[in-house]
């Protein structure tokens, strides 16, 4: 029995990397990701498996927002393509960062950077520049360190 479950398990990987290595079909779309992706269809197959992937998944992502949330995504990318290559790499690196703290520390994150934003831009823009005259190479590693130490081992900066 159990040998039977392995067998399965086994396929299924199996199935499932011979459908990640293939991509998305332009047939598998659906008919409204189709109408979306309209101008992509004649270099579909082009498209690198992942690629292929990510965007069936962005269109379906889009066709699941509403007005507000569309046009939103919409200033985030114009964002995101009048970044320079040295900015995005920036933002991609402290993404991943915040990826890997913990859900608690996430959290902590997100509601200081919303309470931040709530401040009258004077109160903001004096905080940016009182940080601006205390950094130093390592403040950023001694934050961290604050971080992820356990409470009775955290280093004072």
């Amino acid at each position: 029995m159990q040998a039977r479950l392995i067998v399965g398990a086994l396929a299924l990987l199996m199935v499932a990397g011979t459908a990640a290595a293939q991509g998305v079909r332009w047939q598998d779309l659906s008919p409204a990701q189709q109408e979306l992706l309209a101008g992509r269809e004649t270099t579909w197959a082009e498209l690198a498996p992942d690629r292929q992937e990510r965007i069936a998944l962005g269109a379906s992502r889009w066709l699941e927002m509403n007005r507000a949330e569309r046009r939103d995504a919409q200033e985030r990318f114009e964002i995101w393509q009048n970044m320079s290559a040295e900015r995005r790499a920036t933002a991609r690196n402290r993404y991943e960062v915040y990826r890997n703290l913990s859900p608690d520390n996430q959290t902590e994150l997100r509601n200081t950077y919303r309470d931040f934003s709530l401040l009258p831009s004077a109160e903001r823009e004096r905080i940016r520049d009182q940080y601006r005259q205390q950094r130093s190479p390592g403040l950023l590693d001694r934050f961290r360190n604050q971080r992820t130490a356990p409470a009775g081992e955290r280093r004072q900066p």
